[in-house]
């Protein structure tokens, strides 16, 4: 069943597919909506009345669910005008909600306005499917490791340079090798620059092949992905990714 607001306006988009990301208060009544979009990126727009009791929009503002979405305007502060369901309910559970709300952060501090990402939308509609299938005991090597991809693969859609398979020269990496990774450069000789970290070539090329079954490569692609989050995040920390490192490491 769809969900309307009455008003209407210019530069409408109808029925977008979107996850909600997160939401804050805005005037008396209403909410900012901080949405991803699959074919517009990340949006903002206003839900009116959505705080108050009665209104049918709120109950469908729910992080991790796949919504069609309605919305206009010319500014970057668009107006919600219609939310449909497009899935059935989708819950997260235990350490695996806590992963789904990190997830958001990183889009929401990472993502561009109106810089649409459809295979990334689909690779995070992947992961909290995958998440929701996971049991509240899920182990933290599980839930480690479906951060890392999702890590890595945000940061490739995204235009971010992590070279896993050739070093900063175009070099082959070596399984048996020590590099140094810099970001924005990748790989190199430990002795060519102090910046970046330390890490082993076969862990490398395991992160490019999707395999963290090695607990080397567990411990290290976890420092890489911190040490890179950190240089494009900047100062300011990720709240949920401290709240997963004092609970459970990850």
């Amino acid at each position: 069943m769809a969900v309307k607001s009455p008003e209407s306006g210019s530069h409408k988009q109808s029925q977008q597919p979107v996850f909600i990301l997160h939401t804050y208060p805005f005037k008396e009544t209403s909410l900012v909506v901080e949405m991803f979009s699959r074919d517009l990126g990340r949006i903002a727009a206003v839900a009116k009345g959505a705080r108050r009791p009665l209104s049918a929009m709120r109950g469908m503002l729910q992080s991790f669910q796949q919504l069609a979405g309605t919305w206009s305007g010319k500014n970057e502060l668009k107006t919600l005008h219609e939310l449909e369901w497009m899935t059935g309910l989708t819950l997260l559970r235990g350490d695996a909600l806590m992963c789904g709300f990190y997830m958001n952060e990183l889009l929401l501090r990472l993502l561009p306005r109106d810089d649409a990402h459809a295979q990334l939308f689909e690779y995070y509609a992947q992961t909290i499917q995958l998440l929701s299938t996971l049991q509240q005991d899920a182990s933290n090597g599980q839930l480690a490791e479906i951060l890392r991809r999702f890590e890595l693969k945000m940061l490739q859609e995204l235009g971010y340079a992590v070279p896993l398979t050739h070093d900063e020269n175009g070099e082959i990496i070596h399984a048996d090798e020590t590099y140094r990774f810099e970001a924005d450069y990748g790989a190199c000789s430990p002795s060519a620059t102090r910046n970046g970290l330390l890490i082993q070539g076969a862990t490398l090329l395991e992160m490019a092949r999707g395999n963290y079954s090695n607990v080397t490569t567990q411990s290290q692609s976890k420092q890489l992905m911190r040490y890179l989050l950190q240089h494009y995040l900047g100062e300011k920390p990720l709240h949920t990714r401290q709240l997963l490192v004092d609970l459970q490491g990850f």
